[in-house]
């Protein structure tokens, strides 16, 4: 995996810095990446082999700096390491570059588009996505895959990964009480999987019509017993006994 020479001696993720140290430009750089790990947690929460770091440093090589993208997913990897949980990403340590690597364009362009895209296709990064709410002319969300050692715009939106098992999109909604665009993940017919206050709501309304169901049920019951007992009074006036109507 790691095709260049590394020195002989390693340092191990807690000797290294978790981030390049550098502030977010915007707020978004942040909630963006936070919903997309957010509803993974919901969808992948039985499963322990993958992944998904905001702001965390990537090394590929103990004497150059990391490489910090806004997200990343790593699949076949632990979840966790012990309750401390992983102070950065260290590559020869995890032997799994990531599978998908996210960008949030803020107004303060840090070249996305240009020396970043050739970081992350060198280092082998299989989907590098690309997100822009203040592009006019062309798309906001780029997904760019790589294909024999280059990377190739995807079309589409959503964009279905097939080695991950998600699309990736963008759509107007609600996170965080701020309606705007957001990234979210999709299934493979394009249907948009919950955010966690969406299947918060979700949950809530079934189980309140559970519960309406439920009262109507023993309503039902309670009136078809008060017909029984009117009948049974009824029988009993005319002097029959209901007890041997056999």
């Amino acid at each position: 995996m790691l095709e260049y020479n590394l020195p002989r001696y390693l340092p191990s993720a807690e000797e290294l810095p978790d981030s390049d140290e550098t502030p977010v430009d915007n707020e978004l750089q942040e909630l963006i990446p936070g919903l997309l790990k957010a509803i993974l947690l919901i969808l992948w929460s039985e499963r322990m082999d993958w992944l998904f770091a905001i702001d965390m440093g990537i090394y590929y090589h103990p004497d150059k700096p990391p490489i910090v993208p806004d997200g990343f997913l790593s699949l076949g990897v632990e979840r966790f390491y012990d309750e401390e949980l992983r102070p950065s990403y260290v590559l020869w340590d995890e032997n799994v570059v990531p599978i998908f690597v996210l960008e949030v364009v803020s107004q303060n362009y840090r070249k996305e588009y240009t020396t970043k895209l050739d970081e992350y296709e060198a280092l082998g990064v299989l989907y590098y996505v690309i997100y822009s709410s203040r592009r006019r002319r062309k798309p906001h969300l780029e997904v760019h895959k790589l294909v024999n050692g280059k990377y190739e715009l995807q079309e589409g939106n959503p964009v279905w990964l097939p080695e991950i098992g998600l699309g990736i999109g963008c759509e107007r909604g609600n996170y965080c009480g701020v309606t705007r665009e957001w990234m979210y993940w999709y299934d493979e017919q394009g249907k948009r999987y919950l955010t966690p206050a969406e299947q918060v709501k979700k949950e809530t309304q079934r189980a309140q019509q559970e519960a309406q169901r439920a009262q109507q049920e023993a309503q039902r019951a309670q009136q078809a017993e008060l017909r029984v007992q009117q009948l049974t009074e009824q029988l009993r006036a005319l002097g029959i006994d209901p007890d041997n109507l056999g």
